[in-house]
């Protein structure tokens, strides 16, 4: 039986105003006429006012009004996809959701059957206005975390509005984010290079973590990604994370975001104490360490340890 070649998506995300129509216009005015690409947009009013501005594209654009994609819209959001891949056989579609969409819930409704045999989870934007990113009441609002979590590609909107001391400050608290983003850009005009939609987004089953804390000077450090699909025993990572000290030599910090029983969880390792929260993040679960030394092939035996 034949495989049949894969659609790739692209969710493009952020708060109510940043820019994501803009963006998704820039990116298609750019497209490759070669390429086949269907649009979807998702609004919370019952009336689409995007699915209007974009129509004109001779790209197909298809509407998801009255709700966000992953709550009141999902069944609609489904039977438009199944509509679209079978009147089009695109090679890329681009979705919009809604600024008030849970961006997390919507990636995992493409991962469920059938459209986990048909798409492909391409590289996922979130626009932002910096002078919300840096502000507190807005970390503290779950769909706000939701929306920066999930992404690939943060993108700076707006920053011809911002102080430099407001850039300064986004710049260094994106760097902070975990996972890392795949890429982080500053756009004028909410305008996207279309090159974005391939960056690389699956890191090595190994890798080097690409910042480290000032302190850390020659301490060792290592990053270990398992595929999306892998699933962890909860149990056996909460005891993973208690054996930890005594298997490293001065271990500064650790963390990680692994899925158990079909939840994602931020797992935390610092000054002696964890903590667990659940995540948005969905690309993969992986696990960091700095510490002065261990012994990485014994850290990724007890990771693969805790698989289901």
């Amino acid at each position: 039986m034949s495989s049949v070649k894969k659609a790739k998506v692209h969710l493009i995300s952020g708060f109510l105003g940043t820019g994501k129509t803009t963006a998704l216009k820039s990116l298609m005015a750019q497209k490759d006429p070669a390429e086949k690409w269907v649009i979807m947009v998702n609004e919370f009013g019952e009336i689409g006012i995007d699915g209007a501005v974009l129509s004109d594209s001779g790209i197909p654009v298809a509407e998801v009004a009255g709700g966000c994609l992953c709550c009141v819209a999902g069944p609609q959001m489904g039977n438009t996809l199944k509509k679209l891949l079978a009147d089009n056989q695109p090679d890329r579609i681009l979705i919009e959701a809604s600024g008030l969409a849970h961006a997390a819930s919507v990636i995992d409704e493409l991962k469920v059957p059938p459209f986990n045999e048909l798409l492909e989870i391409g590289a996922v934007f979130t626009v932002v206005d910096p002078r919300q990113f840096v502000d507190p009441m807005y970390a503290l609002q779950g769909l706000y975390k939701d929306q920066i979590g999930v992404c690939d590609v943060l993108v700076a909107s707006k920053v011809d509005l911002c102080t430099p001391e407001v850039m300064a400050q986004f710049h260094e608290q994106a760097a902070k984010l975990f996972p890392p983003k795949a890429k982080v850009v500053e756009v004028e005009n909410a305008s996207l290079d279309i090159e974005w939609l391939d960056i690389p987004v699956i890191e090595k089953s190994r890798y080097r973590l690409k910042t480290l804390p000032d302190n850390t000077m020659g301490f060792q450090s290592q990053g270990f990604t398992f595929p999306a699909e892998s699933e962890f025993d909860g149990e056996k990572l909460t005891q993973f994370f208690n054996d930890l000290p005594q298997m490293t030599e001065g271990l500064v910090r650790a963390k990680g975001v692994f899925q158990v029983l079909g939840t994602w969880v931020w797992l935390n390792w610092v000054d002696g104490q964890w903590g667990a929260n659940q995540v948005a993040w969905r690309r993969d679960s992986r696990f960091e360490l700095i510490a002065q030394s261990f012994d990485a092939d014994q850290i990724e035996q007890r990771l693969r340890q805790a698989l289901e």
